[in-house]
């Protein structure tokens, strides 16, 4: 069974939507570890996904404010820690989550992407392209990149979403070490159909 963390470039990169893609693309169960403010991630995931097999587990950490899960923790009276976040029980492919990107702090030494060590995870990179993105998306590829050779995590791919700046992404896929798996255009509206149709064209790239 597949286990597959999204992370990406920044916050509001698309994560949820792309993993609401790989989720109906899988049938695949859904988590998303550390929920820092509303609305719930796993809420707007559950209804961008049509099919009846996946099953979208409870967060470890479901906090109230809209920061840094560091920070939102520390309004909460609460501190995060590695050991208390459990992998849940599924015979199922499992889509997790991340919070913002792959360096937003979870405390003062841990990062989101040590989710994916501790849960030996592919990793799969969503960066949408701006007017200083190429140079985030970079600095994301080369961090994965360094983690990858000591952590036990693995890198799947990239995504693009949402903004086909042709001269960004060639730029980026020249110094990429790793695939585009596929990119989601700008869509009018997002919907469980504009979901259910890229799902159908990604079901081959992760093997189904």
């Amino acid at each position: 069974m597949m286990r597959l963390f999204i992370t990406a470039i920044g916050t509001d990169s698309g994560k949820s939507l792309v993993s609401a893609i790989i989720t109906e693309a899988l049938q695949a169960d859904y988590w998303k570890p550390v929920q820092s403010g509303l609305p719930r991630d796993t809420d707007t995931v559950r209804s961008l996904v049509s099919n009846p097999r996946s099953y979208f587990h409870k967060e470890a950490y479901c906090l109230t404010q809209p920061l840094s899960p560091h920070a939102s923790a520390d309004i909460d009276g609460v501190r995060i820690t590695l050991s208390h976040i459990h992998l849940p029980e599924t015979n199922n492919h499992l889509v997790i989550e991340g919070a913002g990107g792959l360096l937003v702090p979870l405390n003062e030494q841990d990062f989101v992407i040590d989710l994916a060590d501790k849960f030996e995870a592919e990793v799969v990179l969503v960066a949408n392209l701006y007017l200083g993105s190429i140079n985030h998306t970079l600095l994301s590829i080369n961090e994965l990149t360094r983690r990858a050779s000591y952590q036990k995590f693995s890198i799947k791919g990239i995504v693009f979403n949402q903004s086909p700046v042709a001269a960004s992404e060639s730029i980026i896929l020249k110094h990429c070490p790793f695939p585009l798996l596929f990119s989601v255009k700008k869509e009018e509206k997002i919907d469980k159909e504009v979901v259910s149709r890229y799902a159908s064209q990604i079901k081959n790239i992760f093997g189904k």
